[in-house]
This record gives C-alpha cells, sequence and structure tokens, in this order.
C-alpha cells in the first residue's frame, strides 16, 4: 500500500489567477444549454455558468498521460493514476457582469487517504475564491479522488436508491449527452481529461465501457435545469455516486425530502448518480 503521509505538506498550498468573465465563452455556454440569454458585454452572468471561468491553461509540455495537468505543482502529487470529480459545495454570494475582471484564489484545504471497495484513494479538496467588481461572488469547495488504476474486470461504483420519503416537485427531464456535447463542455472548460473524448483510452486505459459524461456537465445541467423551474440557487452541495456515460439515458429530477430541496440525475437503470442539495435565496 502506497504511503501517502507525505502529501499533508501540501496542505495551505495557494494560488492566485487573474482574468475576466469573456462574452464568448459566455455565447457558448448558452449555445450549450440551448437558451436565449443575453451574453453582451455588462450583462450578468447566470450564477451557474461560472465553471466557465478558470479552465486549466498549463503548457502542452505540462501535461500528463490521462490529459490533466502533471501533479506536484499545486496539486499535490498523488501516487495513483485514476482522478476524479467527487462533488462540491458552492455559495452563490454575487453577481459577475460579462466583461469585468474577476480573480480567483484556491487553497489546498484538505488531503484525506481512504481505503474503499476499489481499494486505495485518496480526496484532496481545494478551496475557490471567485471575485468580482462587488467583491466575492462564489465560494467553492471541491473534492477531488485519485484511484488505483482499474483492471479489465473493475465495476463502475454503483450508486445507491434515493431515501425515501420523497416528492417530485417537477416535471422529470430526460436527456442523453452525446460526445459532441462532451466535447463542446470540455472545450469551453478546456479540460483536457481523455475520458471524455477519447474512447480508446476511456474503454482500454480505463475500462471504463464508454466515453464518461462530465462530472461538471452533469451538475451544470442540474443547475440548469432548476433555473428553468425558477428557483433562485443561493448554495449548492453536490456528490458524485456514480459514472455516466455518452449515448445513454439520464434522467433529471427536483424532489423535496422533507424541508430540503434536491436536484437528482439518475441513470438508465434508475440509479442515482449525482445529488444536490439546493438552498434557494430568499424572495
Amino acid at each position: 500500500m502506497t504511503d501517502l503521509s507525505a502529501l499533508q505538506a501540501w496542505i495551505g498550498r495557494r494560488e492566485t489567477r487573474q482574468a475576466d468573465v469573456p462574452a464568448v465563452l459566455a455565447a457558448r455556454m448558452a449555445a450549450l444549454l440551448d437558451c436565449d440569454t443575453d451574453t453582451r458585454t455588462g450583462q450578468i452572468l447566470p450564477a451557474h455558468w461560472y465553471p466557465m471561468l478558470f479552465g486549466e491553461t498549463v503548457p502542452q509540455r505540462q501535461i500528463g498521460a490521462d490529459g490533466h495537468p502533471v501533479k506536484g505543482d499545486f496539486l499535490p502529487p498523488v501516487p495513483l493514476p485514476r482522478r476524479m470529480f467527487a462533488g462540491r459545495r458552492v455559495q452563490f454570494l454575487r453577481p459577475l457582469r460579462i466583461g469585468d475582471a474577476v480573480g480567483k484564489s484556491s487553497e489546498v484545504i484538505a488531503i484525506t487517504p481512504k481505503t474503499g471497495r476499489s481499494g486505495q484513494m485518496c480526496f484532496v479538496t481545494v478551496r475557490h475564491e471567485i471575485s468580482g467588481s462587488e467583491g466575492v461572488a462564489v465560494i467553492e469547495e471541491q473534492d477531488i479522488v485519485y484511484r488505483e488504476a482499474p483492471d479489465a474486470a473493475s465495476q463502475p461504483a454503483a450508486g445507491r436508491p434515493a431515501p425515501p420519503p420523497e416528492r417530485a416537485l417537477a416535471p422529470v427531464i430526460t436527456l442523453s449527452p452525446d460526445p459532441v456535447m462532451l466535447f463542446r463542455y470540455s472545450a469551453i472548460t478546456f479540460n483536457a481529461h481523455r475520458i471524455h473524448y477519447d474512447r480508446d483510452y476511456a474503454t482500454g486505459t480505463e475500462h471504463y465501457p464508454g466515453l464518461v459524461v462530465n462530472g461538471g456537465l452533469t451538475l451544470l445541467l442540474l443547475w440548469d435545469y432548476a433555473a428553468r423551474l425558477g428557483w433562485r440557487l443561493g448554495a449548492s452541495a453536490s456528490r458524485n455516486c456514480k459514472p455516466l456515460f455518452a449515448g445513454r439515458a439520464i434522467s433529471l429530477h427536483a424532489v423535496s425530502r422533507g424541508e430540503q430541496r434536491w436536484l437528482l440525475a439518475r441513470d438508465d437503470s434508475g440509479e442515482i448518480a449525482v445529488e444536490v442539495q439546493v438552498t434557494e435565496v430568499p424572495a
């Protein structure tokens, strides 16, 4: 078993970046989501579109075999090859406007080794703050999980049934993300992870049954579903339970569990793949 204790030295590591809110990326987000949002300079950026900002832009020589930036600079050099997006907790505090200058500060706040059914894992939690002209607009804590290399007999982690009681709040939407949608989202976010566009790599090296739907894309689709229902997002806490695959149907659900509102993405077998607890901005 790999000793991961030395990685604790990365806790507290920080980086800052400066950029703007580009109108061209906002227009591409509107196209991806099939909406008619005004994306001219000066307009408010829909709060849930913030993931289009600050895509990783390291030089090509610093890209690893999986398409991600090599580890050991800002992110710790976790000696486990498989990387996945595990979930995030987000606070939407203030609006960002298209064309505005924005800044992002990031800090590694936790490194947690674990052992699960699939073997050794390591969770890395990074806190991001994105600020615009009116102050801090978005606070995000993102969980990244690193896993051991799979073999051909490996099976994707199973989801779990939603805990009862659960009440539907809106009609279910069913869609089937295809490779074109995955490509367009990856292009907007400059995400070069090969499991989302390189089928030979996804199936032959990481032993998935097909191209993997970006976890961030599924969450974006759920947030957009809520926005179309008129929900005003104040905070969001998401967890990825199992992967979704291109060409397979997924269904989006808005439900209540007691007093709480939830967004769910289920795969074509009905299992929960992504679940999001949502807090709305008071009217």
